[in-house]
């Protein structure tokens, strides 16, 4: 039989010992503002703590985590008991709980019909606002939820905290009311804030929340006025006197005339299909907000409805959050290895034991150099916060040192090259270490793999495999000789064939008809990508008349800079690329753009920045670029305040949005259709549908 004392002793070591870790965590990030876990980390283990109590009712004990909601302020600011408790929100991870969570409001109120709000989560640090009369009182953080850290001095220096409340369209002041919001900062601010962090020695903060909590806590309020905080106001607490308020979307309305920034989007659905729709959205927006949210939030709208449903375990019912999968997670670093670049350059990179990061199977970061891991001290075998935002490389933001055991390896980069063995070198002022060998072969490797690839000469069938098979057999010594392969020897090789080798020669040659943009990019010329490709085809038609150019006439081109155009002219100015471009003319590769006239082209978008956003009917995207950057536009990828027009079709997005706040004009593809045909660019008005 099994013994039932045995396995209740081990349960109740398990909790014990997940009680004792939450609790550090707690500590580590509510009091110090150094978290040491991840919020993915944290939430499985409170989440697995839940899980047992749930199931033994009999280890629940007051002074479980799960029992409260926060942790207790630090005593170097006085302390506020908040008069009505700032609760924490149960979560969900997916439709079926989301599903559950709605099922649980049916039951709980058999036959009403709700109504939803939904509003970003922002990723920041609660804090209460009390007006008495109007006017700013106190304010304080929301500590274990009960009571919290009086604040007041350092609220004050916010810019777009109201310290007097105003009252738009004759809007009645509640003669007391607590203001509940988030404090946080920005992307750009928070890179900017590390940056002068970095230069003047001191330790960087680990993400923008961390940087917020870390400022607003500060003893001396002055420099809270330095840092970029800002407030969004989410809800009301409490208030006497004022208009009555039924509804959240009210509650928001209000705050709005009272002069706070509150929830942006906020919607409201009247079914949960419509709710996990805007989550969706919300989820699908993330990365491009400026500002960090790990969630949505959830509410019933109806306030009545919110009070009779009430609370359970310190969270309300009438309320839950949608959290996002984690772009942060931790793991270990197994090994930090070097690959050499097309450039030469050698790149460390953490091998990493494998973690799911927002869904996605992380095994290796980027580590960029040799400087970057002795600021971070990263060594092999540390427990590391790695984090992927969007589609962005992984790449290593902390090392936990408190986890480390003594046992870790510090790594210095290879004297001599792991592809070929020759010496490294790295220049003085130069971040980067570089192999000396210009024919080494992981450099010729890559930058065959890069000639070959869509964005470039788009060599179908030629893959990064069988690129390095060929460079290795010494088939392939320089890029010229992709136009010579001995198609017979292919055809012999193991795994290819006839039939392959067929195909693969019909892909090489359908690849000397690329636009010039296309080889330019392919070429790679330091510093130019693909939109400087363009704009150095648009302008110089062909590559001899680029080759023929001074730095000071590349560098007229708009868009060109400095050190791109003394990159260029060095390139082309080498006999070994040289000598490798008269190889692919001669093979019969275009080397010059036959669409374009001989000179610049004149009109009324010539010399102008444009944006091009949205789904158009009747041509793609990449069409009318090209149709504008022949009619001597500058097709810009992001909306500035020296963007000229945003031609924008059907579902246009931010891009447009931000032309409006700029008051950037918006055309139609009509519009569009219009100015590529000769038409006058219109005057200043938005007509975009």
């Amino acid at each position: 039989m099994p013994d039932v004392a045995s396995d209740a002793t081990s349960l109740e070591r398990r909790v014990d010992a997940l009680r004792r870790a939450i609790e550090k965590h707690n500590y580590d990030y509510y009091i110090l503002d150094q978290p040491t876990a991840t919020d993915a980390e944290y939430d499985a283990l409170l989440r697995e703590l839940r899980e047992i109590e749930a199931a033994h009712p009999e280890l629940v004990s007051p002074e479980s985590p799960t029992q409260r909601v926060g942790i207790a302020p630090q005593g170097k600011f006085n302390q506020i008991r908040h008069p009505l408790p700032m609760l924490s929100l149960s979560n969900v991870y997916n439709r079926a709980d989301l599903d559950a969570w709605a099922a649980r409001l049916a039951r709980n109120l058999p036959g009403a019909r709700f109504t939803f709000v939904s509003e970003p989560k922002i990723d920041g640090l609660a804090v209460a606002l009390t007006y008495v009369d109007g006017v700013m009182q106190r304010g304080a953080t929301r500590g274990d939820g009960l009571t919290g850290e009086d604040v007041t001095a350092n609220l004050r220096t916010i810019r777009n905290l109201p310290l007097r409340l105003m009252s738009e369209n004759e809007t009645t002041i509640p003669r007391l009311i607590e203001v509940r919001g988030e404090v946080f900062m920005r992307q750009a601010d928070f890179e900017k804030l590390n940056e002068q962090i970095l230069a003047d020695g001191g330790r960087p903060f680990m993400n923008p929340r961390n940087a917020a909590a870390g400022s607003l806590r500060q003893l001396d309020p002055t420099i809270t006025a330095r840092r970029p905080l800002r407030l969004l106001a989410y809800g009301i607490g409490y208030a006497e006197g004022g208009a009555p308020i039924a509804f959240h979307t009210e509650a928001l309305d209000a705050l709005r005339q009272f002069g706070f920034q509150t929830s942006l989007d906020a919607a409201v659905d009247d079914s949960i299909d419509g709710v996990w729709s805007r989550c969706e959205w919300w989820l699908n927006r993330r990365a491009s907000l400026g500002f960090e949210i790990d969630g949505v939030v959830i509410k019933v709208n109806d306030l009545r409805q919110q009070e009779e449903l009430g609370f359970v375990s310190r969270e309300p019912r009438w309320a839950t959050a949608f959290k996002f999968p984690a772009t942060q997670q931790t793991t270990r670093v197994n090994d930090i290895v070097v690959n050499v670049g097309r450039t030469g350059a050698l790149t460390p990179l953490a091998m990493l034991e494998a973690v799911n990061i927002g869904g996605v199977i992380v095994s290796r970061a980027t580590l960029h150099n040799e400087d970057e891991i002795r600021r971070k001290d990263i060594r092999i075998g540390d427990i590391v916060v790695v984090q992927r935002a969007g589609d962005v490389i992984p790449q290593v933001v902390q090392v936990l040192l408190e986890r480390r055991t003594g046992d870790e390896r510090e790594f210095e980069m290879p004297a001599n090259c792991p592809a070929c063995g020759s010496p490294t070198h790295r220049a003085e002022g130069e971040a980067a270490r570089y192999c000396t060998n210009s024919a080494c072969p992981a450099q010729l490797k890559r930058h065959v793999h890069h000639f070959v690839s869509r964005a470039a000469m788009d060599i179908e069938g030629l893959g990064e495999k069988l690129a390095d098979r060929f460079v290795d057999l010494g088939m392939i010594r320089d890029l010229g000789d992709i136009y010579s392969l001995d198609w017979r020897a292919i055809a012999e090789l193991e795994g290819l064939g006839e039939i392959s080798a067929h195909n693969l020669r019909v892909a090489v040659e359908a690849s000397k008809q690329r636009p010039l943009e296309r080889l330019i990019f392919g070429l790679g010329i330091p510093f130019v990508g693909e939109r400087s490709s363009r704009l150095l085809a648009d302008r110089f038609h062909s590559l001899d008349n680029l080759i023929a150019s001074d730095v000071e006439t590349i560098d007229s081109v708009p868009g060109i800079g400095p050190v791109q155009a003394q990159g260029v002219f060095d390139f082309l100015h080498t006999p070994e690329n040289l000598a490798v471009i008269e190889k692919l003319r001669s093979a019969g590769v275009r080397t010059v753009d036959d669409d374009a006239g001989d000179g610049p082209a004149s009109g009324p978008l010539a010399g102008k920045s444009v944006v091009v956003t949205g789904r158009l009917a009747e041509m793609t995207r990449s069409e009318a670029e090209a149709a504008l950057r022949r009619s001597g536009a500058n097709v810009a990828g992001s909306v500035s305040r020296n963007t000229a027009v945003v031609f924008a079709g059907e579902d246009p997005g931010s891009k447009a949005e931000r032309a409006r706040e700029l008051g950037v004009p918006v055309l139609g593809e009509q519009e569009l259709k219009d100015v590529l045909g000769g038409a006058p660019l219109p005057n200043g008005k938005d007509q975009s549908t």
